[in-house]
Formats: structure tokens, sequence, C-alpha cells
């Protein structure tokens, strides 16, 4: 039985345009032509549409379905497991952005809680990149001190956000004064303002062991925005996010031969 081009079209619930593109493709030619010169499909024809349906549901281009057709014995189990390994991985990577986008949600629903006339005012240059939010979210989930940390910065209230970011600033005026003076990073005064950062943090926000701050501070050379966190990029150096980062490494190795956390915070 033959079947004309808009048959066809109707069966399988494509375009016209699309037939014709398959057929110009050589990947489905019609078996006949009417008296008229139309195109006509025979049963063959349509398995045929099928089975480039099928494989263009899996996300297969036309040229891997014109290779499976030229020798459809040897390449359709390699192309379909191959492909099942595809889909997998996509599959797993969409799922990590439906976490991403959950996270968001719970970033933005327990953040600092300020309008953004107040952000400016309490912030200034300092700016929070919602992306960096979400992937700490995502790195730190199964963290106590993450949850404790989002915790109490939700809420702290705008007077607690200006002691804060004074504190913060007065901190980065020492750390910017240290680095152009040439202060060597593992010198006293570098591994202070060093350890001063670690305590605003517990302070502020979360019980940050000198671990967790060279996890911190590894984030500030590796992660332009971890570092915009605590110096403005208008404020920044070359060489400067490095610098605090081996400042904290060798607070952190200095505190390892004296006192605990719980001694000191």
């Amino acid at each position: 039985m033959s079947y004309s081009v808009g048959q066809v079209s109707a069966f399988a619930g494509v375009t016209v345009r699309t037939l014709h593109h398959y057929d110009k493709a050589g990947l489905l030619s019609p078996s006949g032509r009417s008296h008229a010169g139309y195109r006509l499909y025979s049963d063959a024809d349509l398995v045929r549409l099928q089975q480039i349906l099928f494989y263009r549901e899996l996300g297969f281009s036309l040229d891997e379905i014109a290779a499976i057709f030229k020798d459809p014995q040897a390449n359709a189990l390699e192309h379909l497991r191959a492909r099942q390994r595809q889909l997998g991985e996509e599959i797993a990577r969409l799922q990590r952005l439906a976490e991403v986008a959950e996270r968001a949600i719970d970033v933005q629903q327990t953040g600092v809680s300020l309008t953004p006339q107040e952000r400016f005012e309490v912030f200034g240059e300092i700016t929070f990149d919602l992306s960096y939010a979400t992937e700490a979210e995502l790195k730190w989930a199964h963290s106590p001190e993450q949850r404790e940390a989002m915790a109490r910065a939700a809420a702290h209230t705008k007077e607690d956000w200006q002691q804060l970011m004074g504190e913060a600033t007065a901190w980065r005026t020492e750390l910017l004064a240290a680095f152009d003076e040439g202060e060597p990073s593992d010198s006293e005064r570098a591994m202070d303002l060093a350890e001063e950062h670690r305590l605003h943090i517990s302070r502020w926000f979360t019980s940050c062991p000198p671990d967790m701050h060279r996890r911190i501070a590894d984030d500030f050379v590796t992660d332009p925005r971890a570092f915009a966190l605590v110096v403005p990029p208008s404020q920044q150096r070359p060489g400067l996010a490095a610098y605090t980062c081996r400042a904290v490494h060798a607070n952190a190795a200095r505190r390892a031969g004296g006192r605990t956390d719980s001694e000191e915070d």
C-alpha cells in the first residue's frame, strides 16, 4: 500500500517539510511516485520513518542516524549504549540544576532580609553573587555550620549588618595596608589579620575552626566571587587573594601548635 506525503505527515505527527528534509538528506526517500509525480511512501518506508523518529527522540543527529542505517547490525547497539550513557549524564546534570534552583529559592528566602536600598547602605560595593551563594549551598549542603550560618544571617537586623560590615571594613583596611607595605603572608601581622577574620566569621555566622577557615580561603584563590565578598574588585590588587589565603594557612599552622579553638573562642 502507498501513502501520500500528507498522509504520512498526519500518521507520524511530523511536518511535510520535515519529510522533504529527510528525503534530501538521504535518510528517507519515498519508494514510489504517483502518475502526477507526487511522493508515495510504502509500508517499509513507514517502518524506516519510525526508526528515524525513535533515534531523533533519543537525541541522535541526522548524521548519526545515517551512520547507523549504513551498517545497522554493527552500529545500532553500540550507538544506543553510548546514547544511554549520555542520557544518564544529562539526567544527572538536570537533577543538579533542579537542586541548584531549589537552593537558590532557599537562599532568597533565608538570606539577607534587607530592602535593596538598605543593602546598598550597608554593603556598598560588596555584592552577593547568587550563583556563588547557591553553589556554596550545594557544596556545604550537609554541613551543620552552613545551616547555622544561613539561619544567623537571616536573623541579623540592619543594625547587626552595619556593625558587622564596619568590622569587615576596618579589617580590610588593615589587610590592604599589610599587603601594600610588603608584609610577608606568614608574618605575625598577617597571621593576626587571618585570625581576626576567622573569629569574625565565628562571631557573626558560625564556628569556624582553622580547617574550615583554610577551605574558605582556598575559594578566595579559585573563585573570584568568593574573594569579592571579602574585598570588592575596586580595592583588589594582583596577588591579594593568594596572599590572604597563604596568611590563613599560616595562621592555621600556627594554631595547630598552640591553643585549641574552644580555648580561644
